[in-house]
């Protein structure tokens, strides 16, 4: 888990205990259940919306945990996400610009983070570290499996130079070769498809639970209502259908690779 939330689920418990109340007794003053609540403070469960508003409420912190949330860079999308990456057992990934975050060699997302101009250097570093820290989930014991379908194209933009791509390049072929990882991509030949809409990824838990989410420039949007997850799925059908087999996949990530040199 990342390390700031669980600094601020840490934070809710500590003021929770503060306070001399159980996981029950909170539950009698905001509108989830005490289980729901254990779930929260694990982890388990991402903080279901104005969670944090009622929490502060009845915890009586002046707002907080909200404030803390801030000025961690940590906003309810950030949370909500990174709590369903965290406990998912497979991660579906469509990336259409640029390498899958799970997938970034530092020098590349850092590439990335830099060259967009949009953040601070101190920002950047901290959004640098929350990035790397979150591809833990690819080697810990019990690692997420991974399906991604790249666009062609990401393989030959110049993030970083030519060093930084070809040590990308190398490295999604090392990554490609792991059990719990597949990588497939869609050829640049391939006329209008349903990825040109957008990346996107779709998360499932051990539960079967899923939440997707979707990237844009201002902040991440996380969905788990039905409507939207099935137009995700019937995205998801359909990128992948026009993407390569995996081996076929990795044959081309590794000739593109040979060109950045």
């Amino acid at each position: 888990m990342d390390d700031q939330i669980r600094y601020l689920l840490d934070e809710l418990r500590l003021t929770r205990d503060a306070r001399g109340l159980s996981q029950e007794d909170l539950a009698r003053h905001i509108p989830w259940a005490a289980s729901t609540i254990g779930m929260i403070e694990s982890g388990r469960r991402k903080p279901p919306p104005g969670f944090w508003v009622a929490a502060d409420d009845a915890l009586e912190t002046g707002g907080a945990l909200s404030r803390l949330a801030t000025r961690l860079g940590s906003p309810q999308w950030f949370l909500d996400w990174s709590t369903a990456e965290q406990n998912a057992v497979s991660l579906r990934w469509y990336e259409a610009l640029v390498v899958p975050g799970l997938l970034q060699t530092e020098a590349y997302a850092r590439a990335v983070l830099t060259d967009a101009g949009l953040t601070t250097l101190e920002e950047m570093e901290r959004r640098l570290a929350a990035r790397l820290a979150r591809q833990a989930v690819l080697t810990r014991d019990d690692p997420v499996d991974l399906t991604a379908v790249l666009d062609e194209g990401l393989l030959h933009r110049p993030v970083g130079g030519p060093a930084v791509m070809r040590e990308q390049l190398d490295a999604l072929v090392v990554a490609a070769a792991l059990p719990h990882v597949r990588l497939h991509v869609v050829r640049g030949t391939v006329g209008a498809y349903a990825g040109l809409n957008g990346s996107f990824v779709i998360a499932t838990a051990a539960d079967r639970a899923e939440t997707g989410y979707l990237d844009n420039q201002l902040a991440g949007q996380v969905v788990d209502g039905p409507d939207d997850l099935a137009a995700l799925q019937r995205a998801w059908e359909a990128v992948r259908s026009e993407a390569l087999p995996q081996q076929q996949s990795t044959e081309l990530i590794r000739e593109v690779a040979e060109k950045w040199i």
